[in-house]
C-alpha cells in the first residue's frame, strides 16, 4: 500500500514537473516558422499573381531563422534595426531598398563603411530582412494606399473604382495644402501650381512611379491635382510649370517618397496580424530622411 502511495506521489511530481515542458515544447512548435515559411504563406495571402524577377526577396539573413517577432517598416534604418532588435524581432519587412539602391546591389559599397558596420550589425543579430513591395501593391486594393488612406482621413473622398482617385468639395489649392499640411506637420511641400485655383478631383500617386504616372493623370480633364511622392525636378515640374503657363488648371503636390507611403507599411502590420498570431508583430515609423529649413 506504501509503494503504491508512493508511485502515485512520484508520478504526480513528475507530471507537475514535465507539463510545462511538454506546454513549453508545444509553443515552440507553434511558434517556430521559419522566414521562408512565413514569407510564402504572406506572398500567397496577397492574393497576387507571380510577379517575374521581382524585388520581393530576402536582402539579408537565413531563409531557414525561426521567426520569434516581425517588424514593418518604410526604410530598414540603423534606428529601425535597433529598435528591431530591442523589441527581440527578428524578422524585418521593409518596402524599400536596404542598401541605398533598387537592386540592393552592393558592388559599389564593398569597403563602404556605412555599409559595412550596417550588414554587420544585421549579421551580429541574427536578423533576416525581406523587402515587401511588388506583393504588397498588388493587394486588392493596393495594402500602400489602405494605409495612406487611413492616414489622410480620405476613406469617403475615395472612389469605388479607383482607388487613386478622390472627390472633395471644391476647395482652394490652399486650403488643400492646409488640410495636408495638419498631416504632415513636420515636412514641407513641393507645390506647382496657382494656389488660388479650385480643385476638387485629385489623384494620389504614391512613392517613385515616375514621370509618365504623374503626367498620365494630368492629362486626363476631370483630374485637377495630383498628389505625389517623389520625381526629379527637371520632369513632371517643368511640365505642370508649363501647362499652367498655357492657362491649364493643374496642379502638383509633392509631400516626399515616404510620407506618401510609409503608412502603407502600419497597414501592413495590421494586415500581418490577421493571419500570424502566434508571434509579435510591431511597425516601427523610420519617418522622412530630411527636415525642412
Amino acid at each position: 500500500m506504501q509503494n503504491n502511495k508512493t508511485v502515485r506521489t512520484l508520478f504526480n511530481l513528475l507530471f507537475i514537473i514535465t507539463l510545462p515542458i511538454l506546454l513549453t515544447g508545444q509553443n515552440a512548435t507553434k511558434t517556430s516558422k521559419s522566414a521562408e515559411q512565413l514569407i510564402e504563406t504572406i506572398i500567397e495571402k496577397t492574393g497576387a499573381e507571380k510577379v517575374p524577377n521581382t524585388v520581393d526577396v530576402i536582402k539579408e539573413g537565413n531563409a531557414d531563422t525561426k521567426i520569434k517577432g516581425i517588424v514593418t517598416c518604410m526604410f530598414a534604418t540603423m534606428d529601425v534595426l535597433r529598435k528591431a532588435v530591442e523589441k527581440n524581432c527578428n524578422l524585418i519587412i521593409t518596402h524599400e531598398p536596404l542598401y541605398y539602391n533598387h537592386l540592393d546591389s552592393s558592388e559599389q559599397f564593398e569597403s563602404d563603411a556605412v555599409y559595412l558596420e550596417k550588414k554587420k550589425f544585421i549579421e551580429e543579430n541574427n536578423l533576416v530582412v525581406w523587402r515587401f513591395h511588388d506583393y504588397i501593391h498588388r493587394i486588392q486594393p493596393d495594402g500602400i494606399i489602405s494605409g495612406m488612406v487611413e492616414k489622410l482621413d480620405w476613406a469617403d473622398n475615395q472612389s469605388k473604382d479607383n482607388a487613386y482617385k478622390f472627390t472633395f468639395p471644391p476647395i482652394s489649392l490652399i486650403d488643400f495644402l492646409k488640410g495636408m499640411k495638419e498631416t504632415f506637420p513636420e515636412n514641407g511641400f513641393h507645390v506647382v501650381g496657382d494656389s488660388t485655383i479650385q480643385v476638387s478631383n485629385v489623384v494620389f500617386v504614391p512613392g517613385s512611379s515616375g514621370t509618365m504616372a504623374q503626367i498620365g493623370q494630368l492629362r486626363l480633364p476631370d483630374v485637377d491635382i495630383v498628389v505625389a511622392g517623389e520625381v526629379p525636378q527637371w520632369e513632371t515640374y517643368e511640365y505642370v510649370r508649363d501647362a499652367i503657363a498655357q492657362g491649364r488648371k493643374k496642379a502638383i503636390v509633392f509631400i516626399g517618397h515616404i510620407n506618401s507611403e510609409e503608412s502603407g507599411m502600419k497597414f501592413c502590420a495590421d494586415w500581418l496580424g490577421e493571419f500570424v498570431t502566434e508571434i509579435p508583430i510591431h511597425f516601427i515609423e523610420c519617418g522622412s530622411s530630411y527636415w525642412t529649413y
